[in-house]
C-alpha cells in the first residue's frame, strides 16, 4: 500500500513539474514564433512631434531604413502635442505587439520624466520597452561677439563679475538646450538667468540681437550664425569633438568634466512586448544604421548614428533619466 501511494506522489509530482514548466514554455514559444512571422502588417512609427521638427526628419529616415531592413512597411505617424507627451502616452497604452513604436527624443523625455513627473499620462521607465539608441544630436555653447567671452573660462568668470546680470536664452522650460545650461551652472558655480522661448528661432534671434548674451543649442540650429560670425562658440558639449565643428574644443578638453550634454534620440516599444520582438526591431535598426550611406543621411540632418543594442539603450536611457533628475533636484527647477 505504501509502495503504491508512493508512485502515484511521484506520478503527481511529475505531472506538476511538466504543467508548470509548460505553462513557463508556451508563452515563450508563443513569443519566438510571433517574432519569426513579425512583421506581418504594417508597423506605425508614432512621432510624438508636429511635422518638419527634428524628430519628424530623425523619425522619418529610422522609419524607412527600418522597414528596408525588416521587411515590412512602417507609416509616419505624428502626434504631436504637450511638448511630446500626447504621442509618447498613446504608445504607452498601445497593444504591446511591435506594431506600435515611438520615435522618443529621448533627452526631453527624460527631462520630463522629472519635471513633468506629476502630470504626464506615462511612466517613462515602466511603460516602455528601449528597441534601440538610434543616435544623437551634439549640443554647443555660443555667446553673443560682442562679449569679451572666448571659452567656458571666460564665460565663468564674466558671470562671477556680472552676478545676476548674464541672460541664457532656451527653446523652451523642458528643452535639452536649457538643462545643458543648468548643469554647466551647476558645475561652474554661477548665477546666469534663464530666459524661455517658444522655439529655438526666436532664441536665437534675440541672442544675435544681444537681447540675451548666451545659450546651448544643437550644432544644425546654431552653425549657420557661427559660420556667419553672427555666433561665438565656446564649446563643444561630446566627450569628442564633432565633424561638424571640427576647430572647436570640447568643454572637457576646457576642464569643464561632466559637461556632457546631446540630444538623444531612439525608438521605443510599449513595455510587455514579447523581448524576440524587441530583439528583431533592435537588429534591424544596428544593421541598417551601421550603414555608410544611413550614417551620410543622417549626419545630412547633424545628426550622428549610434545604434545601441537593447542592454545598452535600456542603460543609456536609465542614464539620462537619473542625470537629468539630480540636475532637476539640486538647481530647485520648476517648469514655469
Amino acid at each position: 500500500m505504501f509502495c503504491k501511494n508512493g508512485a502515484r506522489k511521484r506520478i503527481h509530482i511529475a505531472a506538476a513539474a511538466f504543467i508548470a514548466a509548460a505553462a513557463f514554455t508556451v508563452p515563450g514559444h508563443a513569443s519566438a514564433q510571433a517574432a519569426d512571422s513579425y512583421p506581418n502588417k504594417p508597423i506605425r512609427l508614432i512621432i510624438p512631434y508636429p511635422p518638419g521638427g527634428a524628430t519628424d526628419v530623425i523619425g522619418r529616415i529610422v522609419g524607412q531604413r527600418l522597414s528596408e531592413q525588416i521587411g515590412g512597411q512602417v507609416v509616419i505617424e505624428n502626434r504631436g502635442g504637450a511638448g511630446g507627451n500626447i504621442g509618447a502616452a498613446e504608445v504607452a497604452r498601445a497593444q504591446p505587439d511591435g506594431y506600435t513604436l515611438l520615435m522618443g527624443a529621448l533627452t526631453s523625455h527624460s527631462v520630463m520624466a522629472t519635471l513633468e513627473k506629476d502630470t504626464i499620462p506615462y511612466d517613462l521607465r515602466k511603460d516602455f520597452a528601449p528597441a534601440g539608441v538610434v543616435g544623437f544630436v551634439p549640443l554647443v555653447a555660443v555667446v553673443n561677439p560682442k562679449l569679451p567671452i572666448k571659452s567656458l573660462a571666460d564665460l565663468v568668470s564674466y558671470a562671477k563679475a556680472n552676478p545676476g546680470k548674464l541672460n541664457f536664452a532656451s527653446s523652451g522650460a523642458g528643452a535639452p538646450q536649457r538643462m545643458a545650461m543648468e548643469l554647466f551652472k551647476q558645475i561652474a558655480g554661477v548665477n546666469i538667468v534663464h530666459v524661455a522661448y517658444r522655439g529655438s528661432g526666436p532664441a536665437m534671434t534675440d541672442l544675435v540681437g544681444g537681447q540675451v548674451e548666451t545659450m546651448t543649442e544643437t550644432v544644425p540650429a546654431a552653425i549657420s550664425f557661427i559660420k556667419s560670425g553672427q555666433l561665438r562658440p565656446l564649446a563643444v558639449l561630446t566627450p569628442q569633438r564633432v565633424s561638424m565643428l571640427p576647430d572647436i574644443p570640447t568643454a572637457e578638453e576646457q576642464g569643464f568634466s561632466g559637461f556632457n550634454v546631446s540630444s538623444l534620440f531612439g525608438v521605443m516599444a510599449p513595455a510587455g512586448t514579447p523581448a524576440p520582438i524587441v530583439a528583431k526591431i533592435n537588429k534591424a535598426l544596428t544593421t541598417a544604421l551601421a550603414k555608410d550611406d544611413a550614417k551620410a543621411q543622417l549626419l545630412q540632418q547633424g545628426v550622428y548614428a549610434d545604434a545601441l543594442d537593447v542592454e545598452a539603450s535600456k542603460a543609456r536611457l536609465n542614464a539620462e533619466i537619473e542625470q537629468w533628475a539630480k540636475v532637476i533636484r539640486d538647481g530647485g527647477i520648476t517648469v514655469n
